[in-house]
């Protein structure tokens, strides 16, 4: 990780417990997983966009054939 950031931040306690019990990790990992969700999600978004306006070359047959 590069330059790494010492920040203080508020958050319901209700909140963050609940958030650690669905990562099963503490305070410092859980707020990096959250971070690292909301930055995918603009590529979610970007990828969504392009749905029906992409066209493969190859079926799934070929696909299929080639593992």
């Amino acid at each position: 990780m590069n330059n790494p950031r010492k920040i203080t931040v508020e958050l319901p306690a209700p909140l963050l417990a609940k958030a650690q019990q669905a990562t099963g990790s503490g305070i410092t990992q859980t707020i990096r997983a959250g971070l690292e969700l909301v930055a995918a999600s603009q590529t979610y978004k970007r990828l969504r966009q392009l749905r029906g306006k992409v066209r493969f070359t190859r079926t799934l047959a070929d696909l299929k054939a080639d593992r």
